[in-house]
């Protein structure tokens, strides 16, 4: 008996924990390893299999603004002028609450290029800017992170008005998204390095 136990116990004491992060469905076990080390987990990692939702508010004071996963992930492109992705997509049912990431101010609510976007300016100087989100609160309305600040708008059967993440793939049956961008000054932030879930990732300024 002793023997087994001597010889069970070892193995025990080093069989992998969960991982902390939450990840939907069944990752791929680099995408595993990756998730038990803070702060290492890679872009492509969390935009194919990172669950937001489950992601506490972090030591930053920061959570999710929607609780989905994730559509589509920070992709800048290498010099400002060019087309990329400057924040990341959370899948969300169109009429979802849509809550602060942050604690801070609501210093825009109202339509950018036909789409309803709400920001928030935090107490630490970030932006989060959330769209197509209708806002629920006036602008200089000052808020908590994980109070609601508006719902999720649209829905893709609407022809004229696309959702922003039509023609992606839905994830548990969620037919919509939020994009949810953050900046400081004028540089963007990958906003899952407040959530403790990626690698600080920034637009450079042009050489």
């Amino acid at each position: 008996m002793r023997r087994l136990v001597a010889a069970v116990l070892p193995a025990l004491l080093l069989a992998p924990t969960p991982s902390p992060l939450g990840y939907a469905g069944e990752a791929p076990p680099q995408v595993l390893a990756a998730a038990t080390r803070p702060a290492v987990a890679t872009l492509s990692a969390s935009a194919r299999w990172g669950r937001v939702a489950s992601a506490p508010h972090s030591g930053r004071g920061y959570a999710p603004p929607v609780p989905g996963a994730l559509a589509r992930g920070f992709d800048p492109p290498a010099v400002p002028w060019e087309a990329g992705h400057r924040g990341v997509d959370l899948w969300s049912p169109p009429g979802a609450i849509v809550v602060a990431p942050g604690a801070g101010q609501v210093t825009f609510a109202g339509s950018v290029a036909g789409k309803p976007v709400v920001v928030v300016t935090h107490v630490d100087g970030l932006r989060s800017s959330l769209e197509p989100v209708a806002a629920t609160l006036a602008a200089g309305t000052t808020v908590a992170v994980g109070e609601a600040v508006g719902v999720a708008a649209w829905a893709p059967a609407d022809r004229a008005n696309p959702d922003h993440c039509a023609g992606l793939r839905p994830v548990d049956g969620a037919e919509a998204c939020v994009h949810w961008g953050v900046r400081r000054g004028d540089r963007y932030l990958d906003p899952l390095t407040l959530l403790g879930m990626a690698p600080p990732i920034v637009l450079l300024p042009p050489r």
